[in-house]
């Protein structure tokens, strides 16, 4: 995640990299055959539905029930086929960077964007230090991080209230470098445990209930895994018993449970982008950033399979890539733009690349046929909200009115926290933008993606100030 904004096209040489067979420190504690499982919701009285091999989420229907549903097209009929109707409304927990299923997109519904002119109603505040993490919700608890007097410390509250539940503290510089500094990613939640990753490369499994160290991991100490420019940025990605990180050239893995190395890549700087795990080629694969490049890396033993040469401005590699089918879209700032590669044995075939789309670190997010993303840094002329074709790469429509910010997705809406506290809504409809609500919800700078979990959204910015607002319909 970088924080220094320029903006100008460079003519970077790009290329392609054969894949890179080097890897190391395969523990013998290994297990093969490591399987993707559904994200954990509350524990117990859970009822798991999965249709089609479809992405699962967990969702909070009637009662304490949770239920593992598809995305939006069949959420209703699931409705009927789990409690006996289907209800008009769903709610669901954001237990990780990106949400649910790791993409930005949340598959709530039912949600009011008809608020007054002063915004939606505020539940609760809260200061949670200086930082960028952004938020995880799961079990009725809100995880993130923040950054007071040159220590960092992981909060949990409790997401009705917002009062604390525990806190953790450990000594670690403030380090502002052209930004306010501080705590980058976002915890992850699994089950009753808690993953985190400090900017220098601390690592820790927390106990979710009390805050308990489980386990601890300095991954920088000695040197031997340098931090990028500004620091580990990447959140931890659970997949089976891995904790994946996006550290050194192509990631590695740790055992969840204990905190071993499984594999890892060479030591060079890695990206600020979070492992995404995808199926290509029949295979679960990770893709991981650093500097120079975008690599798919066999989950079992961290081997790469492919790489594709990559190069923006200062090695910011920030946003995650978007999968679908055989095709990976990659696009970052700094005039960079973007490009479509397709799935291949050993390089990745370039579909089409343009500078249509050039996120500096704000996530697009994919819905139907199109991308939805903010276009230029926080100091471009003009950043603006735009509607891009996934296979094409043609422009659709630009909204230049949004300006720079970070966004998710509710359904068929497009939910924008803008860098300077604009909570904004629009359709996300490849006919035109049309704006829905505004609101101004935070001062000072705010570059986070909000967090929505339940029907409530959660807001902050750069100061560590944090507020969650009630998106329920009366």
């Amino acid at each position: 995640m970088n924080m220094e904004s320029e903006t100008g096209c460079i003519g970077e040489l790009e290329g392609k990299r054969k894949p890179n067979k080097w890897r190391h420190s395969c523990s013998p504690a290994r297990q093969a055959g490591t399987k993707a499982r559904g994200l954990s919701g509350r524990r117990g009285g859970s009822l798991a539905v999965r249709l089609l091999g479809a992405p699962v989420w967990p969702l909070r229907g009637h009662g304490d029930r949770n239920v593992a549903v598809p995305w939006l097209g069949i959420s209703l009929l699931l409705g009927v086929l789990c409690f006996g109707f289907a209800s008009p409304a769903f709610s669901a927990d954001w237990p990780n960077w990106r949400g649910p299923a790791r993409n930005g997109v949340s598959p709530e519904m039912g949600l009011s964007f008809d608020w007054p002119a002063a915004g939606p109603k505020v539940l609760w505040k809260a200061n949670v230090g200086t930082g960028f993490s952004s938020k995880a919700i799961a079990g009725g608890r809100l995880f993130t991080m923040g950054n007071e007097n040159d220590k960092d410390s992981v909060r949990c509250l409790d997401a009705a209230t917002g009062k604390l539940v525990w806190k953790h503290e450990y000594e670690t510089p403030l380090d502002p470098n052209l930004f306010e500094g501080g705590p980058t990613s976002t915890p992850t939640v699994d089950g009753d445990r808690v993953y985190t990753i400090a900017r220098q490369g601390k690592v820790f499994c927390f106990n979710a209930a009390d805050g308990r160290v489980l386990w601890s991991r300095d991954l920088a100490d000695g040197g031997e895994l340098p931090a990028p420019g500004w620091g580990f940025a990447g959140s931890p990605t659970i997949h089976g018993d891995q904790l994946l990180l996006n550290v050194g050239e192509s990631g590695m893995a740790l055992d969840k449970k204990t905190g071993e190395t499984l594999w890892q890549s060479p030591a060079e700087e890695s990206g600020y982008t979070t492992p995404v795990v995808c199926q290509l080629g029949g295979k679960e694969l990770g893709i991981f950033s650093s500097g120079k490049h975008f690599s798919a890396v066999d989950l079992e033993d961290g081997v790469v399979v492919w790489s594709h040469r990559w190069l923006t401005r200062y090695g910011v590699n920030a946003c995650d890539p978007i999968v679908r089918g055989d095709r990976i879209l990659i696009a970052t700032g700094y005039g960079k733009g973007a490009t479509l590669v397709k799935h291949a044995a050993e390089e990745p075939e370039e579909v089409w690349k343009e500078k249509v789309l050039r996120p500096q670190f704000a996530n697009p997010v994919l819905i139907g046929d199109h991308a939805y993303g903010i276009d230029g840094d926080e100091n471009s002329r003009e950043p603006a909200l735009k509607c891009v074709e996934f296979e094409t790469g043609k422009e659709v429509w630009s909204a230049p009115e949004v300006g720079f910010g970070s966004l998710i997705a509710a359904g068929d809406k497009l939910v924008v926290l803008s860098a300077t506290g604009e909570l904004i809504v629009g359709e996300a409809n490849p006919k035109g933008w049309k704006e829905r609500a505004r609101a101004k919800v935070l001062q000072g700078r705010c570059w986070t993606p909000p967090a929505l979990a339940n029907g409530r959204l959660h807001c902050r910015n750069a100061a560590g100030d944090l507020v969650c607002l009630d998106l329920r319909k009366p």
